[in-house]
């Protein structure tokens, strides 16, 4: 016997959703009611990778930082379209290959730019 209306099929969905969506919050506020909560010194300091901290966590990035982390998204991006052009690459053909071809200048493109701009140089 078949659901007249569509949106039968989702209420499994909506189930595990809400279930998730209680699992997780319950799991927060018992950890937040449970918990330890004795605060330290060394708890409240800054890790620095088992070394004695040199600055505060609270001291400001330059803008290279962030320069640096959007490149690294940018070029990380790049792998995205390119993953699903590899596995399809005999069905696109010619097209197909011109076209990450295009897609692969521009990014080089982008790149020899911020080289020559010296966004990659920390002085």
């Amino acid at each position: 016997m078949e659901a007249t209306d569509p949106l039968v099929n989702y209420v499994p969905l909506m189930i595990m959703v809400v279930i998730g969506l209680i699992f997780g919050a319950s799991n927060i506020l018992l950890a937040e009611n449970l918990g330890p909560r004795k605060s330290t010194r060394s708890k409240l300091t800054t890790y620095e990778s088992g070394m004695e901290p040199l600055k505060s966590a609270r001291e400001r990035f330059t803008v290279k930082f962030y320069l640096v982390a959007m490149m690294f998204i940018l070029f990380d991006i790049e792998i995205v379209f390119m993953y699903p052009w590899a596995v399809q690459f005999r069905e696109l053909g010619g097209y197909g290959l011109v076209s990450m071809l295009l897609f692969m200048i521009l990014l080089f493109s982008g790149y020899l730019y911020v080289l020559k701009k010296g966004a990659l140089k920390w002085d």
